[in-house]
């Protein structure tokens, strides 16, 4: 048998031809137990120093019986960690096609100039004299990103999307309590947004108004009208939206909004297929989150934490929170805003107790300046070339939903085509696993049945993602031929098989018991 590059190779073996093995391991795919199940909590790894018993502690704080966690020596410790982390897939080892995180490469020089001491070592209480060249890095950043957005103002304190969803949101009401319009307390939101532009909305108070999209997966000017009444704070809007689609009526939805007295909030999270392409300031947007963490490559998830700065328009911008970076002459310093309230037209306070999250601040202007202003316009370009490609070559096997029309960075894909067999979305995920890819993200969003929602970024080279492309292509192929029912069994070559997610979710087992460990091996 022969791979897709010609090369020689063995054929699958079934579970049950594998067989097994005496330690459980794999070649050097190690079964690596729990640390209850190596060490034993009647020792220790380390020897302590015998010291005198501590008498100024209270009797009530004083543990009355063994802490419980086993004792490992340094080297099964050090063995033990390492051997988990061989489990994780990451975007150094392989594409990682969630559509709707951007799961991009995270360039080493940025780690690099994140880990030089002048940033890696700050203190937020440090002297602001001491600390003069952070504060320029972050004016530098907040006018890079003011720039590419073409908006006014800026705060750099959220530390995620959502919280920069929350932060927009609290200066849109802010704005309103100040202009005496308090009683505006709906907030419009497309079917298909993420769920945490609904969620935000609903943190502050607000009731949530749902607004459905047109056959094409794009909103329509008339229906955001419909829904524009007296009692409308904001609409949160995002563009391109997460069909990956470019909502092309979004001027003319601004200016209804504006007409409304409302104000419109923009889902940043897809910035990075227009950025350098389009500013959302010339769209109408009042206020927009960046992640950082999409758009600008810094790391994304366990590898944080995120960024989500906040870029507002000059109606939004003297309600943006605190702390603000100020030049003085040739010096820097943050604003706090002692004192200062709404009233007067100025921030509604503090989103967080510090500044944000330097070393992603760093990473991100690492980014730009490696890029430049045309180097971020074809990395966006790159990224709807990319999502197109997959499109292309999937579009005789996979449908989607809202018609065969270009996408934008992602491309999103329903079940349609695996109807009549066995195979589930769930099904190709799985598989997928086993072919040695990230699943792409499924049933996202929910607009579309049996969602499957692939983006490739512009990291990805063209032969990487034919190969991820082929094991799709095969895959569909399988589950069309015969129904697919070997598939309900996948993955079969992971370390762990297919697991009740379900169950695992509503009734997590949080705490390792030896009596529940033993019944688990009895059965």
């Amino acid at each position: 048998m022969m791979n897709r590059q010609g090369r020689p190779t063995a054929l699958p073996l079934s579970s049950s031809e594998i067989g097994e093995t005496f330690t459980g391991n794999r070649a050097l795919q190690v079964e690596e137990p729990l640390l209850f199940e190596i060490g034993s909590v009647d020792r220790s790894g380390v020897d302590f120093e015998e010291h005198e018993k501590l008498t100024e502690i209270p009797k009530e704080l004083l543990r009355k019986e063994r802490i419980g966690l086993p004792g490992l020596s340094e080297p099964e410790t050090v063995r033990h960690y390492v051997r988990l982390s061989k489990f994780n897939y990451s975007i150094d080892g392989g594409i990682y096609p969630l559509g709707s995180c951007t799961m991009k490469h995270n360039p080493r020089l940025n780690e690099k100039l994140a880990r030089l001491p002048g940033f890696s070592s700050l203190h937020p209480l440090q002297p602001e004299r001491s600390v003069q060249g952070a504060l320029e890095l972050m004016e530098m950043l907040s006018d890079w990103l003011l720039g590419i957005t073409g908006m006014a103002g800026i705060a750099l304190s959220p530390k995620a999307g959502a919280h920069g969803e929350l932060c927009g949101m609290v200066a849109i009401k802010a704005a309103l309590e100040a202009s005496g319009e308090s009683a505006r307390r709906v907030v419009v939101v497309p079917e298909s947004a993420h769920g945490t532009n609904p969620a935000t909305a609903a943190l502050l108070g607000y009731d949530v108004r749902p607004v459905a999209a047109r056959e094409d997966g794009t909103m329509g000017v008339d229906a955001i009208r419909d829904a524009l009444k007296e009692d409308v704070a904001a609409i949160m809007l995002t563009n391109p939206n997460t069909c990956g689609l470019f909502e092309r009526e979004i001027v003319e939805i601004a200016e209804a909004v504006h007409e409304a007295g409302a104000y419109f909030y923009c889902d940043g999270a897809n910035l990075n297929a227009i950025a350098a392409k389009v500013r959302p300031g010339d769209l109408g947007i009042d206020a927009m989150h960046i992640n950082l963490h999409k758009t600008f490559s810094t790391p994304h998830g366990g590898g944080g934490p995120g960024s989500g700065p906040v870029v507002f328009s000059k109606a939004l911008a003297p309600f943006a929170p605190y702390p603000r970076v100020v030049r003085e002459g040739d010096a820097l310093r943050l604003e706090e805003g002692h004192g200062n309230s709404s009233k007067d037209g100025t921030a509604f306070g503090r989103l967080t107790a510090f500044h944000g999250q330097m070393g992603m601040f760093v990473r991100a202007m690492s980014y730009m300046l490696s890029h430049g202003i045309d180097g971020i316009r074809q990395a966006s370009e790159d990224a709807v070339l990319s999502a197109n490609y997959v499109r292309a070559r999937l579009a005789d096997v996979l449908n989607q939903p809202f018609g065969d029309q270009v996408c934008m960075h992602e491309v999103l894909f329903d079940d349609t085509s695996l109807k009549g067999s066995n195979v589930t979305t769930l099904d190709i995920a799985k598989v997928l696993i086993d072919e040695g890819f990230h699943p792409m993200t499924v049933y996202f969003p929910l607009v579309a049945h049996g969602a499957m929602l692939i983006e490739p970024t512009e990291s990805e080279s063209k032969e990487s993602l034919d190969q991820f492309i082929d094991a799709l292509r095969s895959i569909c192929g399988r589950a069309t031929a015969d129904g697919g029912e070997a598939m309900q069994s996948a993955p079969l070559f992971a370390p762990r098989r297919r697991l009740d997610e379900t169950l695992a979710a509503r009734k997590p087992k949080l705490c390792w018991k030896a009596d529940e460990a033993d019944a688990l091996a009895a059965e």
